[in-house]
Formats: C-alpha cells, sequence, structure tokens
C-alpha cells in the first residue's frame, strides 16, 4: 500500500483517542524538499537525538512535548512529523498533539533506526544545520582567522587589539580567553564601534569552538567595520589544546551602546538587502497571524534585558546571535516565515540576513514603534497543563515511614546523581510507566511542576491513582533536614537518556574530548547530502563604504 503522500490513501495507527498516520523513510525524504511547511521533530531525550538525528529534525523531548510543542509548531494544521528511535514513543506523542489539536500528525514509521535502514545518513552533535553553515561561510567567504598562538604573540608584543567573545554571558563567564569581552553576536553591529572605537585596532572574536567565531568575524567584515577583523581559530578549546590558560569568572561587558545613527541602520539594511531579507511593515506582519495556511514565527532578538522592559506580547525572545546558532530551538516548522524585531533597525536587519542565508524565510519588521500598538497575541497560543496536589516534605517522610508511597525524581539523570531523596527512584517520562510503584501514592520530585505534570498524565494511563507532587522540590526536603544520598554511577550510563555525553567536560581539561569535539565540527560538511547542502543560500554582501 502506498503511504508516500499526505493525500493518499494510507492505513491508521490508533494512540490513544487520535489517529495518527505512518510515514515511510523515503516519503519522509522527499517531503524536506518539495517546498511545503513541515515540521519534523525528534521526541527522544536529549542524550538519544545528540548521538544520531536526521538533519532536519527538530528536538522536542518527550519529557516536555506539549510545553515546547505550541512555540515551535504554533500553526495546529501543519504536516507534523514526529521520529522516535522506533519505541513507539513517537506515537504517544502525537496522541498528545491530538489533545492539543494539531490535526496533520504523522510518524515517522520504524524511527530514527528505518531512516539509517534507508541508506541516510543520521548527524551526531546538536545544532547541525547552524553548524553546518559556519563552516560553509568559513570555506566559501574565507573568513580570516588567528590561533590560539598567534593571539597570544601579539599580546605578548603589546599590539592594539581587542578580544571580543561573541557567546552569551553565562558561557563566558564559564570560560573566556583572557582579557575578553563579552558582546554576543546579535549586539555586534550595534556595539562594536563603542568597543573597538579607534579603526586600526584588530578585532578578534571567539566563542567555545567555531560557529560563533565565524560567523561574528563574517558580520564585522559584511557590515563594513574599518577594523581588521579575524575569528579566533577553534574558539577557547583551541586556547586550550594550545596550552594556554583560560579565565574563569571573568566579568568584562559591552557597555551602554550610544544612540544608533543613520549610518549604522543603512549599513545593516543594505546587508540585508544583499542577503535578500527583506522588511516587513507590522500591518502586513499582522495580517500573516491570521492566515491559516501558513505558519508565521515572530522573535524579539535584543538583550533580555531589554526585552524585559517593553518586549511586545506575542513575540518570543530569542537573542539574535542565538537564534542563528541554534535556530532549531526556537523554528520547528520548514519554510515558516519568520519575523525578527528590534526597536531600532540595525540588530534585526543583520540577523534576518544571516537566517535568509541559513535558507530560512526571514524579515526583519520595519517600523517597531508603529508594531508596538499591536495586539500581536495568537488565541490558544498557551499549553495549560493542570496542576498537581501537593505534598509536604514532612508529610512525604511520614508515608515513606509507612511505606505508603514511592518517590519518583524527575530531575536530571546528572542531578539525581549528585544527590537525591533517600530511597527515591530516577525516573523520566519516556520510561515511567515501565515503574514498579511501592506504595498506593506516588510523590514526583521535579525542578518544573510543568514536567512534573505531564509525567502524571502517563502514570495515571498505567494505572496510577494516587499521585503527588512534593511541595518545594528536592530543596524543601534538603532543606528540611531530611535524609538524602548520592549515588555517582546510578542511575547508569545507558539509562541517562537526558544527558549528551558527546560533549561532555570538552570544556573541562579534557583534551581528547576537545579535539574530537572539533573533528567533529570540520568533519560535517562531508556528511551533507544534496538536499541538506542546498538549504543553504549564500550571499556576498559587498561591505558598507
Amino acid at each position: 500500500m502506498n503511504r508516500g503522500g499526505p493525500h493518499d490513501d494510507r492505513r491508521t495507527m490508533t494512540a490513544g483517542k487520535a489517529r495518527t498516520m505512518p510515514v515511510v523513510a523515503p516519503a519522509l525524504k522527499g517531503w524536506l524538499s518539495d517546498g511545503g511547511e513541515i515540521a519534523l521533530l525528534d521526541v527522544r531525550e536529549h542524550g538519544q537525538y545528540g548521538m544520531g538525528h536526521l538533519f532536519f529534525a527538530v528536538p522536542l523531548p518527550y519529557s516536555r512535548f506539549e510545553l515546547g510543542l505550541p512555540g515551535l509548531v504554533p500553526n495546529r494544521s501543519v504536516r507534523l512529523v514526529l521520529c522516535d528511535g522506533g519505541d513507539g514513543i513517537a506515537a504517544r506523542a502525537a496522541a498528545r498533539a491530538a489533545a492539543l489539536g494539531y490535526t496533520n500528525v504523522y510518524v515517522l514509521e520504524g524511527g530514527v533506526p528505518a531512516w539509517r535502514a534507508a541508506g541516510y545518513t543520521l548527524y551526531e552533535g546538536v545544532n547541525v544545520p547552524s553548524k553546518v553553515f559556519g563552516e560553509i561561510i568559513e570555506h566559501q567567504r574565507h573568513t580570516p582567522r588567528i590561533s590560539a598562538r598567534d593571539l597570544e604573540a601579539m599580546r605578548e608584543r603589546g599590539d592594539n587589539f581587542v578580544i571580543v567573545d561573541g557567546r552569551p554571558w553565562a558561557e563566558y563567564r564559564k570560560m573566556s580567553i583572557p582579557g575578553g569581552i563579552c558582546c554576543p553576536n546579535g549586539e555586534l553591529v550595534l556595539r562594536i564601534r563603542d568597543i573597538a572605537p579607534d579603526p586600526a585596532t584588530r578585532i578578534v572574536v571567539n566563542c567555545a569552538g567555531r560557529t560563533r567565531s565565524i560567523i561574528g568575524a563574517q558580520t564585522l567584515i559584511d557590515f563594513g567595520v574599518p577594523n581588521p577583523v579575524f575569528a579566533l581559530e577553534n574558539g577557547t578549546q583551541g586556547w586550550f589544546l594550545a596550552g594556554l590558560e583560560l579565565a574563569r569568572n571573568a566579568d568584562r561587558r559591552y557597555g551602554e551602546a550610544g544612540t544608533e545613527t543613520a549610518e549604522q541602520r543603512s549599513r545593516a539594511q543594505r546587508f540585508a538587502q544583499a542577503c535578500g531579507a527583506p522588511f516587513v511593515s507590522p500591518s502586513l506582519a499582522h495580517a500573516w497571524l491570521g492566515d491559516g495556511g501558513r505558519t508565521t514565527c515572530l522573535f524579539d532578538i535584543r538583550t533580555s534585558e531589554e526585552f524585559a522592559v517593553d518586549g511586545l506580547a506575542g513575540f518570543f525572545h530569542a537573542p539574535g546571535g542565538q537564534l542563528v546558532q541554534a535556530t532549531d530551538q526556537w523554528v520547528g516548522v520548514r519554510a515558516a516565515r519568520i519575523v525578527v524585531c528590534d526597536r531600532e533597525e540595525v540588530r534585526a536587519p543583520v540577523i534576518a540576513g544571516w537566517l535568509r542565508q541559513l535558507g530560512h524565510e526571514a524579515y526583519w519588521l520595519a517600523d517597531p514603534a508603529t508594531a508596538a500598538s499591536l495586539d500581536w497575541r495568537r488565541s490558544g497560543a498557551g499549553a495549560e497543563q493542570p496542576g498537581l496536589p501537593s505534598i509536604s516534605a514532612e508529610e512525604a517522610a511520614a508515608a515513606l515511614r509507612a511505606k505508603t508511597a514511592t518517590v519518583l525524581d524527575l530531575r536530571p539523570g546528572m542531578t539525581y546523581r549528585k544527590g537525591h531523596i533517600a530511597g527515591a527512584v530516577w525516573a523520566i517520562r519516556p520510561k515511567i510507566g515501565a515503574v514498579q510503584p511501592l506504595g498506593a501514592i506516588i510523590i514526583l520530585v521535579a525542578d518544573e511542576p510543568a514536567v512534573a505534570a505531564l509525567a502524571a498524565l502517563d502514570l495515571a494511563e498505567s494505572g496510577a491513582k494516587h499521585i503527588r507532587l512534593l511541595a518545594g522540590g528536592y530543596a524543601a526536603w534538603r532543606d528540611a533536614g531530611l535524609a538524602i544520598e548520592a549515588s555517582p554511577g546510578r542511575p547508569a550510563d545507558a539509562e541517562c537518556i537526558d544527558f549528551l555525553f558527546f560533549t561532555h567536560d570538552r570544556h573541562d581539561g579534557n583534551v581528547e574530548a576537545a579535539r574530537q569535539y572539533l573533528a567533529w565540527e570540520t568533519g560535517l560538511l562531508a556528511q551533507l547530502d544534496d538536499q541538506e547542502r542546498g538549504v543553504f543560500r549564500l550571499a556576498t554582501p559587498a561591505p558598507s563604504p
């Protein structure tokens, strides 16, 4: 029987009350380049996804599926394809999607193993399309780079240079190049003249590895800064591998930007135009929200501090540099419209230009003052989950002593290893139905009550009747002086499906892990097939005068 397209006759599978449609790997491969909107979500946990996934798959673990689905896939009529490890989790997720009103849901038959069996590549790591894009930019644009040793020699000579770290503040604080200034890539074009006012100052952009170093440096070059600009080869990992000392807990940060200038706006908009990223008026972008046949994603790409002050309801906050670095964290629909906004029309055009080159239909929002007068909220955009009845730490302890309760700890596996309630069982939603409770009451421990509420749905379907949320979580139990324990080897590595060992400790002094990671990044290009390579639309913006 033909199951190749959305309008073909096909058999259906039942998942709860939902009827979900299977799609085989070759048909899905064709869908991914047919020009129509499609959301391909991998519902496995983070560690499983990172060890091998489809190039175009967007991660959304089943453990928090309903929480992330409306944001990633705001249009409930879009073609939605779910994939798993061939273990039936996608069918369970499909039932949840149907309960939220999604009407066009498919499951990849046989999951990721079937994709590999069909002869298609699986990719390790995360944010793969963005990582590949960075490598393509370096190869085709010949982005200037400098080695760690050469940079250190510049420092020893007392050369005129500045190191700009293109990562967010938290990453910068963990480890950085000594003397580096934190200025995330999305902020570079607005703030670089304050960081390097002397056109003779060399600018070196770094990240932890390669991608943001390359994109940050190329952004400044294409924007037309007069300074010599370089990417630090292999970022902080290259610095570490060269035997040089990294700084910890640094606190150098860009200052408040001055008022943007007409020149900055002109440069940014020329960049966007060269990349094929047009502006969109507030009225047209607002009208797009009512188009049931298309998906429109709205992002405010400014800093979190700015967004907190006057961010528009209906826009998601996605710092511009990170939106380019990890687009699959925010955009779940291929061929969706993406609208990015700022307040000064400098940062948004540049980010829209990069997103266009990544292969997305991106626009920058013109006239942000008028946009602020419109209501951008979508009806039914949220996914409210019913709360759970709670139980105090003291009441939970009494139930454990009486052997009338089982404690299930839903926190990350590695967090559980460091410390948990004595006797608690580590659990994660995809496997929670296999837990055999020792008492009539099930007490859930979670960092997020909403994650516990989702797990409770599966527990209830497996027959559990008395489910409680530990009020205040693990911290309340610990602070009450009740028994806790650590278990360095439990859960076992094989059970920690939420932890990606692939990238483990590459920033913590493990030379081999750092080398392996960099080899993975530089090796991505060789894995691409024509379909995957063909999504990118590289421009060659002429630097502004």
